[in-house]
């Protein structure tokens, strides 16, 4: 009996030289892991390059300028718009009240000095001025009165002491022809007796006389004295009352070219009122504001120019209204011709030497922060930084740094008064 063999299954061809392989794994950088992370590092430096940083600000390049830190010779000046006016002005005014009358010169006139302008009417002054007239004359009368007075007393006295010389000499004559007859025996002693007391009393009465003239001389001097010094303190009183009705002439105080004299007849005036000024023909100065920032740069004294002319300022007035100061130039020799009152120059205050200095150009960045801070740009350009800087000197196009900045440091010389940080990201 035959045995059945198991079946068996037949071997492919080179069933026996297959193997299982072992996989590989995958390098580090092929792994999903390490992909996904260098994409988060990736989206991350996006952010943080292409988004702004805290409290940054975007502004745009079109929209602001740009200058640069660079050292050049600085021309330390002031350029101005100053206004002619007159070197000296000289204002009329009333110095009595009343009601203008009649117009003697125009406004815009050329006037002498003393010349009238205008006359005023007052009637209850002409009637002050009579009254108190009267009374002035009044009182020279009297004084002359007491002149007379003292004059007679002297004449007076003159005349007792002439007659009392006279009686002397009388006496006298009397008596030597008694003394010769009474040598010669024809008068007795009792005779002779009378007369030399005739005689001695006409000498005792002249030099009485004589003596009480001394003193009256001494105190009619004294009263002469008096009465002249009032006399004379009432005609200066009564000039100065005439010169009341002189004083409603309105006169020209100087010589010059009348202007503002606005008053119109029947006008009423008080004492004081302004009628007008005087102007000085031909000789003139300029008046300029300055911005305050110069404050404690302008002096009397430095040199200026106006249309090639040299001038001076003379005055520097230092009250600030509305951020400016006002100061004055007068020209150093003759001003140039055809000046006008209320023309404008072109002027330059020279306020120190021409030297090199690191400057920047001149722009709203002065006025966003004062002088004290300035947006400083990056040397890829792509952010600007508010950056600390003192400034000293300035004119209309440069600015002179002290510190805070170095040579090709590019600045915003733009305002941006909407800035509140300190970076700046520009797109």
């Amino acid at each position: 009996m035959m045995t059945e063999q198991p079946a068996t299954a037949t071997a492919s061809p080179g069933a026996a030289m297959d193997r299982r392989v072992k996989a590989q794994p995958k390098p580090w950088w092929r792994r999903p892991a390490t992909i996904a992370a260098a994409l988060i590092l990736v989206a991350a430096i996006g952010i943080w390059r292409f988004l702004p940083a805290a409290g940054s600000t975007d502004v745009a390049t079109a929209d602001i300028e740009m200058g640069s830190a660079v050292r050049a010779p600085f021309a330390d000046y002031l350029p101005v718009r100053a206004t002619v006016a007159p070197r000296v002005t000289t204002l009329v005014g009333v110095l009595s009240g009343g009601q203008v009358e009649q117009l003697v010169v125009q406004d815009g006139a050329m006037v002498a000095a003393g010349q009238a302008l205008a006359t005023l009417a007052n009637p209850e002054l002409k009637l002050d001025v009579l009254t108190r007239e009267a009374g002035i004359a009044s009182q020279l009368g009297q004084v002359a009165g007491e002149d007379l007075g003292i004059a007679r007393n002297r004449l007076d006295r003159a005349a007792q002491i002439a007659q009392a010389n006279y009686d002397l000499l009388t006496a006298r004559r009397e008596l030597g022809i008694r003394e010769q007859l009474h040598q010669q025996g024809f008068v007795a002693d009792a005779g002779l007796r009378s007369f030399a007391e005739e005689a001695a009393y006409q000498e005792k009465r002249l030099a009485q006389l004589q003596s009480g003239g001394a003193a009256e001389a001494r105190i009619t001097g004294i009263q002469a004295a008096r009465l002249a010094d009032t006399r004379n303190r009432l005609q200066g009183n009564l000039a100065a009352v005439r010169a009341g009705l002189d004083a409603l002439v309105v006169r020209a105080p100087a010589g010059g070219r009348l202007t503002n004299f606005t008053i119109q007849p029947g006008q009423t005036l008080k004492a004081g009122d302004p009628a007008g000024q005087v102007d000085s023909e031909g000789s003139w100065k300029l008046e300029a504001d300055v911005d305050e920032f110069y404050l404690g740069r302008v002096h009397v004294g430095q040199p200026a120019t106006a249309q090639d002319a040299r001038l001076v300022v003379s005055k520097v007035l230092p009250a600030v209204k509305e951020g400016r100061f006002r100061v004055e130039l007068t020209f150093s020799g003759r001003p140039p011709a055809g000046l006008n009152r209320g023309q404008t120059l072109d002027s330059r205050i020279t306020l120190g030497s021409t030297a090199p200095a690191l400057v920047v150009p001149v722009g709203g960045w002065l006025d966003g922060g004062g002088g004290n801070s300035v947006f400083v740009v990056d040397p890829d350009g792509r952010h600007a930084r508010r950056r600390p800087i003192r400034i000293g000197r300035r004119n209309p196009e440069q600015v002179e740094v002290l510190s805070g900045l170095t040579p090709g440091d590019r600045i915003l010389i733009t305002n941006l008064p909407s800035v509140k940080g300190d970076t700046l990201n520009l797109r």
